[in-house]
């Protein structure tokens, strides 16, 4: 069963088109990062997927459940970590914790404080006075702790530091391999989807560009020097420009012109032939 399923989704803010298509699938138990520059519709897909929008068309499909308006009980499955947490500000972690534990049949109490242990929260200080990595890693604790069966991330590392941010990540990689929990998360850190994610899915505009592992990311897409205005061949695919993508056995057969030659591309190289919304050269 796949954890999360997004077929032709539309979704309309006023004259603004937010999603437009979107077409995605996220593998029970696996981490999957969302890419895409802001703006690109991320939020917008998970919030749909939480039910706090709902889509112009399209269907979706979470936990094995065609989804119209979210039930309480799935919503009970479900973590989901906002990209600036916001909790009452006279309440302490453990305070916030009681509070939210008061919704979850499955909220794990020990494992709530397992967690601020581990993610080095401070039970007794109020959240006014906590710091912003400090709230994002409560923000987690808090969707943790009912066990859910599928963890919902909003760009969880924006506006940490370096060395929080790694150490989110870390935490977030330890703890998926405890419980199990299938994660998507959306990001605009190339670096962090790479070191995170075992399949990708870039979007923009409102559209999925690619899905798949990220080491097929650097097998699919390269840059040709020298080409001109020459087409490599059947199955390739300009991104922009000098990039092009092919399944990696057309690579491997090309003949290309005398003097042009496939170049390898980081993978945040790859993100912005992808991403940029700049005019492509036809």
């Amino acid at each position: 069963m796949n954890a999360v399923e997004l077929e032709s989704v539309t979704h309309r803010y006023g004259r603004v088109q937010a999603l437009d298509g979107l077409n995605l699938t996220v593998r029970q138990g696996e981490m999957f990062g969302f890419l895409g520059r802001n703006g690109a519709g991320k939020t917008t897909t998970l919030k749909l997927l939480m039910g706090l929008l709902r889509p112009d068309s399209g269907s979706i499909t979470v936990l094995g459940r065609p989804v119209k308006r979210m039930p309480a009980g799935l919503k009970q499955r479900i973590g989901y970590v906002c990209q600036e947490p916001n909790f009452y500000p006279w309440m302490t972690a453990d305070q916030l914790g009681d509070f939210v534990g008061s919704f979850y049949p499955t909220w794990d109490a020990p494992e709530f404080q397992r967690l601020l242990r581990m993610l080095d929260v401070p039970r007794d200080r109020r959240a006014s006075e906590m710091s912003g990595g400090t709230r994002t890693k409560l923000g987690l604790a808090l969707a943790l702790a009912p066990r859910p069966e599928l963890l919902l991330l909003d760009e969880p590392t924006a506006g940490l530091d370096p060395v929080a941010r790694r150490e989110f990540n870390d935490q977030l990689q330890a703890l998926q391999r405890e419980q199990g929990t299938t994660v998507m998360f959306s990001s605009h850190l190339v670096g962090e989807v790479e070191q995170l994610a075992q399949r990708v899915g870039i979007v923009q505009a409102g559209s999925c560009r690619f899905e798949g592992e990220v080491g097929a990311l650097r097998t699919q897409v390269r840059r040709i020097v020298a080409l001109d205005d020459a087409i490599p061949g059947e199955g390739f695919t300009r991104l922009r420009g000098d990039i092009w993508q092919a399944d990696p056995t057309l690579w491997d057969g090309a003949t290309l012109p005398p003097g042009a030659v496939a170049e390898r591309l980081s993978p945040e190289d790859i993100f912005l032939a992808f991403a940029r919304t700049d005019s492509v050269t036809a």
